[in-house]
């Protein structure tokens, strides 16, 4: 660990209320946000079961009808005095961390809240079509059983089909799939002329097709998707390798858990994910589908990580470091929601307890707290304490620099765990907002093929360690630094995370070209704010809301170096 820069010596931070509301939060969340989200969880499944009683014809047609609602809607619009478009969801029901402060301000609302059914799986096309406010918990349960599955299923149950096309969606089949956008065949858009479209990669739409994903619904309106599935088998038969040595290492030893140097596409697995405990070590998982029978087989361990009393996945897996490499089999639908629970290790700090063994059976089922109801009631000192004194952050990166990306990690935010987890991005016909090296194919690096390059999500969610031993720590200028690093490493920031870019800056991480064609094309501007000023960090203002309705993005930001 020489060669490791250690963090910078910080002075004493001195304990305010909101430290002490922090703290004893969980009293709040036991006996208020628990048992409301296991009632909202509940009503939840009663509403998915009740749609999945329908005929696919009936929910077709009811589709139809709530589309002509939005067109309807749409159509009421004055330009002269509404102002611009916007979803009628209350700006707490987000998953992501990022402020909607967009929605303080005047705004036209369009209600797409009937949006949540599966229209169809089509088993011999191996598409499923469904509408944007389905969640993957809702996905998984009607297609596990049917041994078919998205091709990328986002590990959290709450987060819905419409937040990752128009956002950002990963897993740990990434690597073979790309992100979740990239497994999309279809979307029926609504315009902001109210014309409904359907778009695909080689139809006449095609462009909108490619200008969607991440444009955080900022072109037109998603109202259904058909998505790629996949085969599967009922078990994946997961594989807990620990790594040890500085985080270049580890880096190292995560890029070869599933990028083969010698390119056996036989040695690569179906999913793949890493965890990184802290400086020295990490462990590495790899999972291949598995059949029932084989899973069941004389001296094969089960292990059911979704029942409620189970310890949390991640403490599972860091049991690797001790007892060395192990293997189970885990029920994949189990396997697909695995961080649920616990949401991934924040757990950890909304219920300290939450982990212990007590807690777990006699509790655990209530678990997770609904993340909406967690910023519902966390009230804004409480969100601003988060803003400054904790960190949510995803950085994609060239899986190249991952070593890079652990180092300055460790340096400016000392955070853990840390989640790894690749992805391809793919060469497409058009330069999407965001795109691989250009020239990376001539390298020939580790991951890479001549059709996608390797990236790698590093996942910071945490408490600094700065705060916990009590010293200084400054969460906006401390992001500030990780999205200059982001910027000059050719990496990315998905959006749902609290951004502290200006416009420039926004613009120089991402490529404006097509986006902005399409928002011109299809009559975005104007009616439909721009994807930097949805983003933005802060109230709006009056003054800030006419100047985004008549806006125009300058394109030389994209262009600048």
């Amino acid at each position: 660990m020489a060669d490791l820069q250690e963090p910078l010596v910080r002075g004493k931070r001195k304990k305010v209320l909101v430290d002490y509301l922090v703290q004893f939060r969980w009293i709040l969340v036991i006996f208020v946000v628990l048992p409301i989200s296991s009632l909202i969880y509940f009503n939840i499944y009663l509403g998915d079961m009740w749609s999945a009683m329908k005929s696919e014809k009936k929910r077709q047609k009811e589709h139809d009808d709530n589309v002509q609602k939005v067109v309807k809607r749409l159509k009421q619009r004055n330009p002269k005095k509404d102002g611009l478009v916007c979803t009628a969801r209350k700006p707490w029901i987000a998953v992501g961390m990022r402020n909607v402060d967009y929605k303080r301000a005047r705004h036209f609302e369009v209600d797409l809240s009937a949006f949540r059914n599966i229209l169809e799986i089509d088993a011999e096309r191996m598409v499923a079509k469904v509408e944007p406010l389905v969640n993957m918990g809702q996905i998984s349960r009607a297609t596990c059983p049917l041994n078919l599955s998205l091709a990328v299923v986002a590990e959290l149950d709450d987060l819905t089909v419409g937040g990752l096309i128009n956002g950002y969606g990963i897993e740990g089949s990434s690597h073979l799939y790309g992100l979740f956008s990239d497994t999309v065949v279809a979307l029926e858009i609504v315009l902001a002329d109210g014309k409904v479209v359907r778009a695909t990669k080689d139809n006449e739409y095609s462009d909108l097709f490619y200008g969607v994903p991440w444009s955080q619904g900022t072109i037109g309106f998603l109202v259904s998707a058909e998505i790629k599935l996949i085969p599967i088998k009922e078990y994946m038969r997961l594989t807990y390798t620990p790594v040890k040595g500085d985080l270049k290492e580890i880096a190292q030893g995560y890029a070869d858990s599933f990028a083969p140097r010698d390119g056996d596409p036989s040695k690569v697995p179906d999913f793949v994910e890493g965890m990184v405990y802290n400086p020295t070590e990490g462990v590495m998982m790899t999972g291949v589908y598995a059949s029932k029978e084989e899973a069941k087989k004389k001296g094969n361990k089960i292990n059911s990580v979704g029942w409620w009393f189970k310890p949390w996945f991640y403490q599972h897996a860091q049991t690797a470091l001790k007892k060395g490499e192990f293997v189970e089999y885990i029920p994949t639908r189990q396997y697909y929601h695995r961080h649920t629970r616990c949401l991934y290790w924040e757990g950890k700090l909304i219920l300290p307890f939450g982990d212990q063994f007590w807690f777990r059976y006699l509790f655990g089922w209530l678990m997770p707290p609904k993340v909406s109801l967690l910023k519902a009631t966390q009230g804004e000192a409480i969100r601003n304490y988060y803003h400054d004194n904790h960190v949510i952050q995803d950085m994609l990166v060239p899986l190249y620099k991952v070593g890079e990306a652990l180092e300055f990690v460790h340096r400016e935010m000392e955070v853990y765990p840390l989640w790894l987890c690749p992805h391809r991005l793919y060469k497409l016909p058009v330069k999407t907002m965001v795109y691989p090296e250009p020239g990376f194919e001539l390298h020939q690096r580790q991951g890479d093929t001549s059709y996608a390059q390797m990236f790698t999500d590093v996942g910071v969610y945490y408490t600094p360690a700065f705060i916990f031993r009590g010293e200084e720590f400054n969460g906006v200028e401390a992001v500030k630094r990780l999205e200059q690093w982001l910027i000059e490493n050719h990496s990315y920031q998905p959006q749902y995370a609290v951004s502290e870019l200006n416009e420039k800056d926004f613009w120089r991480m991402f490529d404006a070209s097509h986006y902005e064609h399409c928002r011109q094309k299809y009559g975005a501007v104007g009616t439909f704010m721009s994807v930097y000023y949805k983003s933005k960090k802060g109230r709006k203002t009056e003054k800030e809301v006419q100047e985004a309705e008549a806006a125009i993005l300058e394109p030389a930001y994209a262009d600048e170096a």
